[in-house]
This record gives C-alpha cells, structure tokens and sequence, in this order.
C-alpha cells in the first residue's frame, strides 16, 4: 500500500492511525536485526500521535494526506527531545533542543514520525557502511548497499517499515538510495525546502527531501514540508502552488531530451537500454524527444569535488579535535577538504554561476525534463570497491554510483528518481528526470505517468 493509498483508506475508515502504525513499527523491530535502517525508534511519541491523529479525523479535522502516516526521517534532521547522531560517534548523545523545520512541517500535517533513519557518517559517502552503527543492508540483497547517504530512508520504504522517508542529498543522497533500494525519491530545487535544524553537510549544496514508494506520495510529501522559511538564509523567498498530479497525467507537448554524451557514457548496457527504452515511452504518450550534446556536463561534476570537500572541511572545523573519533573512511575526506586553497573554492563558485547560465541558454530552452539513469550501476556488495560490468568495462563504486547526479546539486535543479525496471540480476534500476529550478511539478508529472504505465513500483524486495 502506497502512502496515497493509505491516505485513502484513513479517510474510508477502513484502517486507523494506530493500526497503521502499531504495523509499520511492528515490521521494522521485525527486519531491524537484517536490515539494520534504525538508529532510534520513537515507538511512545508514535502511538500518541497516532492516536490524535485518529481523534482528528473522528472530529472531522483533517491536515491534509499525511496525516496518521507512519514516516521516519534520517538522523541529521533535529528532533526535540530525540537524539540526532549525524552516522556519528562525534554527536552520539546530542539531544536537540527543538525540532527541524521539516520536522515541524512533519508533524504541523499530522505525520506520525516512527523514528531515527541510518545513514553514512556525517552524510559523506554513498554505501552507508557506517563504521560506529555497523552496515545498512539492501532488502533486495542484505549483502549489498543500500546507497548512501541517505541508506536507511531508502530501506525503510523498500521493505514497507514506513510510508515515507526523509533524505538530504548534497551529492546524489536522496537519488543513489532510491536507485538501489527499488524506491522513489526527489532532490527538490534548491531552497524549496528549508535546511534549519539539520546537520550540513556542504552548505551551498544541501538538499532536503522525501523517499517513497511513488512520484504521488513524493509530491504529497513535498507540497507539506516546502515553503519559505526565514531561519534558513538559502531558503526561496516565494511560495508555489502546491503540486496537484492528475489520475492520468497529460505529457503532450512535454519535450523529453536525453544525452548519448556523457549522461549514457560508462553506463551499465542494461541500464542504458532502459533509459533509451523510457525515451521511446515517453515519445509513445506524447511527448516530443530529442538528443542533445551534454558533455559539458563532466565540467560540473568537477566543480562538485572542489565545492564539497571545502565546505566540509568547513562544517566540521569546530570538531577538530574530535577528528580521531570520525571513521577511518570519511576522515581523508574532511582532511582533504581542508587543504583546498580559498581561491580554488572562489572560483569553482564563479563557474557555477557561469554554468547555471548555460544550462538555461543549453538545456532548458530546448527541453523541460532531462533523462538519464540515477546510477550507472545497480546495487555494489557491501565492501566492494569497484564494479565489472557485462562489457568488462571496471568501475569504481563510489564514481559510478555518483557521477550522473552531482551535476545537478551544483545546478540546485530538482531531479527525481524513479523505478525504471529490473537488471537481469534481479535488481532495481532508476530513472532520472530533471527539469529546470521551481519545475519539481513537472519531474514529479512525469515519474507519476511512467509509474502509472509500467507499475515497476509495485514489485518488492523478497523479505
């Protein structure tokens, strides 16, 4: 059952709150000892808001579709009273002293939040093989990763223990799960969803957003937690209408365009021919498709691995002296980021600027999505360092698994995930639709429309 469906199914009466909930934390202390997708659960916090959430519909009051859902969200969104740990021995008794704004927006819609999501440490790695926490495992494979940073959100909607998840995605965080754990899952704009109250990670990429089993539970998800909010200095200053996906989502005139260059380059032949194929769909339930030249795209990307390791560095220069406490795989991290010069930072933000313009004048004048696959991989064993493909082509993990969403960190665009099909292993493989800044309506129209025709969504993991 989708969150969407399950809305439906509060408001017929034909389930309450409290059972939803009562099964949704029964199931994840069930697959907790496999999967490992808590840090915290909020078992007691839970059943009491389920239960006014129940004493709200029988009184006729009503938030909107989230309410009396089981969701979770991952442990660097503050929660008053709750300890948030970052993945990190560093913050493993911080206690909050008031929530996250999205949290606030959270339980303002009368979500009913089940607990603290895994995550890799600090949010800086894709494998979300926390060295303190022990590994988050796949529910397609729990000897794979579930994609990182964002491990635990991922899993938690893959095997059904929430409806809905949060994730940041600073470099492919919200998408790279998604992509391995079989889910949905959008980066929104930049500044659409306020930051205040979590842990950063690089400040001028961060982005705040939901996983969940479709385009339509991400769009009730967003349109409740988005908006203008003045404690975060980066927040958009104006508010948008809020996203309303129809039952049969029109894409005539949509101009679909994919790139051969660079965005199809090194890519599992697998995953390329499902992109290829979804192009070919999409033309056939009218929209217009077209090829362009993107490999200027490879340009961004590089801007990414100069911006995110000194911000970083950055964030975690007050903890210092803690630095033996990080894992032995993030601390190079933060270490290297320290030893890029002020004027190499300075500059990469010059050429963002620079780039944001061509993607206008190169991109969005002549399309209003951008396909490409989320990952060029599907889902690497826990510990594998580099990946073979069919073609015997090597790659390694952590590029393959992030070099076609960092891109569009640095752009701020919005850039969704959803379930393209299945590898002839057995495992899920993602779609990515991108769209320009404040068209997160557009991405989301047409994730609801393949969902709706493909219904890869509704095939689980085997757990």
């Amino acid at each position: 059952m989708t969150l969407t469906e399950a809305a439906a199914q509060l408001r017929a009466k034909k389930v309450s709150s409290l059972e939803l909930t009562t099964q949704s934390l029964e199931r994840s202390k069930l697959l907790q000892p496999k999967l490992n997708a808590f840090l915290t659960f909020t078992e007691q916090e839970a059943l009491a808001a389920a239960k006014l959430a129940d004493e709200n519909f029988a009184k006729g009051i009503d938030h909107g579709p989230l309410q009396g859902i089981p969701v979770a969200v991952k442990d660097l969104y503050y929660t008053k009273g709750t300890r948030t740990t970052g993945g990190s021995q560093i913050f493993k008794d911080f206690v909050p002293t008031y929530d996250a704004a999205v949290v606030e927006k959270l339980k303002s819609a009368g979500a009913v939040l089940t607990g603290k999501l895994g995550m890799h440490e600090l949010a800086f790695g894709i494998t979300s093989n926390n060295a303190h926490y022990g590994p988050i495992r796949n529910p397609w494979d729990p000897t794979r990763i579930p994609g990182g940073s964002s491990g635990g959100s991922g899993v938690a909607v893959s095997a059904g223990m929430v409806f809905a998840a949060m994730g940041s995605d600073t470099g492919g965080s919200i998408r790279i799960p998604a992509s391995y754990c079989g889910t949905a899952g959008i980066k929104p704009t930049y500044g659409l969803v306020s930051r205040y109250g979590t842990m950063p990670l690089g400040f001028t990429l961060d982005h705040m957003g939901p996983l969940a089993q479709t385009s339509r539970d991400c769009a009730a998800v967003l349109n409740a937690i988005s908006g203008p909010d003045s404690r975060d200095s980066y927040s958009a200053k104006s508010s948008y209408p809020p996203i309303d996906i129809p039952a049969n989502p029109d894409l005539t005139g949509l101009r679909i365009a994919f790139s051969e260059e660079f965005l199809l380059e090194g890519v599992d032949p697998e995953i390329r021919a499902m992109v290829l194929s979804a192009v070919r769909s999409f033309h056939e339930w009218g929209a217009t498709t077209l090829e362009l030249k993107l490999g200027w795209l490879r340009d961004v990307v590089a801007i990414s691995h100069v911006i995110l390791p000194a911000e970083a560095a950055s964030v975690l220069e007050p903890h210092l002296s803690r630095r033996d406490d990080l894992g032995p795989e993030i601390r190079p991290l933060f270490e290297a980021g320290r030893l890029i010069p002020a004027v190499d930072y300075l500059q990469a933000q010059k050429l963002r600027r620079l780039y944001r313009a061509k993607a206008e004048s190169l991109l969005w004048q002549h399309c209003d999505i951008l396909i490409a696959p989320s990952t060029a991989i599907t889902a690497p064993r826990i510990g594998e360092q580099t990946v073979t493909l069919a073609s015997g082509q090597q790659l390694e993990v952590r590029t393959a698994s992030t070099l076609l969403v960092r891109a569009f960190n640095v752009l701020g665009t919005p850039a969704h995930s959803v379930v393209g099909g299945y590898h002839s292993n057995g495992l899920p493989m993602s779609l990515q639709l991108i769209a320009r800044p404040f068209a997160d309506s557009k991405v989301l129209h047409a994730g609801a429309r393949f969902e709706q025709e493909t219904g890869h969504h509704r095939i689980k993991p085997p757990i």
